[in-house]
């Protein structure tokens, strides 16, 4: 998984490219005119690990707004822009760290032109965004259908419009709510360009099915090395995102802190309410910066054998459970005191 070829760009105090490490991107969904809601949620996902925000653009006020964000927040600020390039200039007239625009529907060369001086002037990037649902009618027409090809053509064309302007601090985007199509999009358009590629399945869905289908999207594309920014549409709150994406990159090795949780699937054996318990501990963790695992098993039959590999856990049995350690069992304690024992033993961890 190596991405080092890709261009390094700079996000406000962030970098991305070159082998640095994927950062995490989600969206707000609040009004971006009323800003203290819009703060408010960025703050919460910026606790919940988010290292890029991006707020819609649709009026001058939300562009006048985005000031007073960026000044009561850590994390860069991207803008998202669609049809009036009037609103990127704005937008970069009021302090955001990058664009996300669609040429296709900014509009002639001389719009696009006024929202590419506008970024070289204020060394704002750009990101490229083409997605199926607005694949041009004659790249349709070429190809028969949406397909990964035309998008990956669509995006090319568009990234050579402002590479002809003279700028290059550029990151794609394609995505597609077809996950297979998106994969083969990104194998193609990585062996086509240097540019850093952001990297999401769109319109995924619910918190549910989303994460699915972003899980074997994202984790098929990242596993080839392709991807330096990523971002896991969900119909839910914003925050469900940053919590699957952290997932996803602890999971694939792209990424290490925070508390990683195992748990059994409940059986005929399990005599304790394991799903509350393993929910707990969840929450409970979420917010800790240990590098460490945690398993939650139901039962004391497989509980310390299964619980082996990981840094420490619990495992219930009838009324009781099981402190276990390094596959070690530390001690036996009553069922309604396992949470409060395993809370003790991490706020206390010591390497």
């Amino acid at each position: 998984m190596v991405r080092e070829n890709t261009k390094v760009i700079r996000i406000g105090n962030r970098v991305i490219g070159g082998g640095n490490p994927v950062l995490i991107q989600s969206m707000t969904n609040t009004r971006t005119e009323d800003v203290e809601a819009t703060v408010e949620q960025i703050h919460r996902l910026t606790e919940a690990g988010c290292d890029i925000v991006r707020c819609t653009v649709p009026s001058q006020e939300a562009a006048v707004a985005l000031a007073e964000i960026k000044k009561n927040i850590k994390i860069p600020l991207v803008a998202d822009i669609h049809f009036d390039y009037r609103l990127a200039v704005a937008a970069m007239e009021h302090g955001v760290d990058k664009i996300r625009i669609n040429p296709g529907n900014i509009g002639n060369d001389e719009r696009l032109k006024a929202v590419v001086t506008a970024a070289k002037e204020r060394k704002v990037p750009i990101r490229v965004g083409v997605n199926s649902g607005s694949l041009e009618k004659d790249i349709i027409a070429k190809y028969g259908r949406v397909t990964a090809e035309g998008l990956v053509e669509s995006a090319l064309e568009k990234v050579k419009r402002i590479e002809d302007m003279d700028y290059d601090q550029l990151v794609i985007s394609i995505k597609s709510s077809d996950v297979m199509m998106c994969i083969r999009a990104h194998e193609l358009i990585a062996s086509r360009t240097r540019y850093p590629l952001h990297v999401g399945i769109t319109e995924a869905g619910t918190v549910n099915a989303g994460n699915i289908k972003s899980a074997l999207g994202l984790g098929v594309i990242l596993y080839q090395g392709i991807g330096d920014t990523i971002r896991v549409s969900l119909t839910g709150d914003p925050v469900e995102e940053i919590r699957s994406a952290r997932i996803i990159l602890k999971t694939l090795g792209l990424r290490k802190g925070g508390v990683e949780v195992v748990s059994c699937p409940t059986c005929g054996r399990t005599q304790i309410d394991l799903i509350k318990l393993a929910t707990d501990v969840e929450e409970m963790v979420s917010e800790l910066e240990l590098d460490i695992k945690v398993a939650v098993m139901g039962c004391v039959v497989n509980g310390p054998g299964e619980a082996r590999e990981a840094d420490i856990g619990i495992a219930g049995g009838r009324g009781e459970g099981l402190l276990i350690k390094k596959g070690e069992v530390i001690r036996k304690v009553p069922e309604d005191q396992l949470l409060g024992v395993l809370r003790e033993e991490l706020l206390n961890w010591k390497y």
